[in-house]
């Protein structure tokens, strides 16, 4: 297993060199709570900066201190707004670099509009458009958290350090679930296998897939690869060609691969956002024996009506971590739980002022992880 010890970190916070500057790019209060949490285990204090809203909608930054020379540390955390957090970060990365900054990081724990790093029909990479702003706006480095797609990283032209919130959920795991020997981790679709893999193999656990759930919005019946029309037309094709035609895909019935009978089940993904799929797959679960069902998410965007539907669902607990806020979702439904991940951010941080090598972040973590 891959854990971060907690005492190891801790003794190296409060141990950073001068010229480091930590601001927050959010003007909604709410947003702040992982920043204050980083600056303290940091032992510094938030940098004096203004980000707000004029009255016509526009994103005005103030920087209040003089970043000169200094390594400016930018936390920025998704809000329901998504668009104005992201301008909110551009325009603050962009008043630090024309005042003169020697290095401008983004902590970006969750990086918005990750879910759209493919190509759909007619539409657009939105994730490269976004690495692409970020990097002419003036970052120099990035650090985020389970990317929705590894190859994200890609995008940018700039170093990009994506940690792995899976040790603290491994860890909610061992200490929050008395009898989590007799528990089998889930995939709730064949593409988030991999990650189930990971988990089941560092807890010695067995494995279930879930196969034959309904189309989802990232299928690849929508990838543009329907153009030309399938329809064959003696004008659009040389008569010489006989192009063959993919079979559709057809879905199986809804089975499951594994034993989950009498077991705990706890099903693995980085996103939980639109719910829907998760209840299906609770309901498959409990009708295939399942006593408990938990859900373990690095981000959870809960948008919409997530957490009544949760909360009137088969499942017993959601486990999510603060790469976005929630205190909202979490009045409206007990059963989210949050594990705090500010300990490996503040470590990041600390790391990449001082100059120390990342690799203590990334032990024992594989090419599949």
């Amino acid at each position: 297993m891959f854990c971060v010890a907690p005492s190891e970190l801790e003794t190296k916070m409060n141990i950073t060199k001068g010229g480091l500057v930590l601001f927050s790019a959010n003007s909604n209060s709410s947003c702040m709570e992982l920043s204050k949490k980083i600056a303290e285990r940091l032992g510094v204090e938030m940098g004096k900066v203004q980000v707000y809203q004029e009255p016509n909608r526009e994103t005005r930054v103030q920087i209040q201190e003089s970043v000169r020379g200094k390594d400016v540390f930018i936390i920025q955390t998704v809000s329901k707004d998504v668009n104005t957090t992201v301008m909110e970060l551009l325009i603050m990365v962009y008043a630090c670099k024309t005042s003169c900054a020697k290095s401008i990081i983004g902590v970006i724990p969750y990086f918005p509009y990750s879910k759209q790093c493919k190509m759909r029909k007619r539409g657009s990479i939105v994730s490269k458009l976004l690495a692409s702003m970020m990097c002419k706006a003036g970052l120099t480095h990035l650090i985020t958290m389970d990317l929705h797609q590894k190859e994200i990283q890609g995008f940018f032209n700039i170093p990009v350090d994506n940690l792995r919130a899976s040790p603290f959920l491994l860890q909610y795991i061992q200490e929050e679930i008395p009898d989590y020997r007799n528990a089998v981790i889930v995939a709730k679709s064949p593409a988030s296998a991999k990650r189930a893999q990971s988990f089941a193999e560092r807890l010695r656990l067995g494995i279930a897939v879930i196969h034959g759930e309904a189309q989802d919005a990232e299928s690849d019946l929508v990838d543009g690869r329907h153009s030309p029309p399938m329809v064959r037309n003696a004008a659009a094709i040389h008569p010489s060609l006989e192009i063959p035609l993919l079979i559709p895909k057809e879905k199986p019935p809804i089975t499951v691969v594994g034993d989950v009978g009498g077991r705990i089940a706890i099903i693995v993904d980085d996103i939980i956002d639109d719910v829907d799929s998760f209840l299906a797959a609770a309901e498959t679960l409990k009708e295939r024996g399942a006593y408990k069902i938990f859900v373990m998410a690095t981000h959870g965007l809960l948008s919409s009506d997530a957490p009544r539907l949760i909360e009137e669902s088969a499942i017993d607990e959601v486990v999510v971590t603060n790469t976005i806020p929630h205190e909202i979702q979490k009045l409206q439904c007990p059963k989210i739980k949050t594990v705090d991940i500010s300990m490996i951010l503040s470590e990041a941080i600390r790391r990449i002022h001082n100059g120390e090598s990342m690799s203590y972040l990334f032990r024992n973590i594989g090419l599949d992880d």
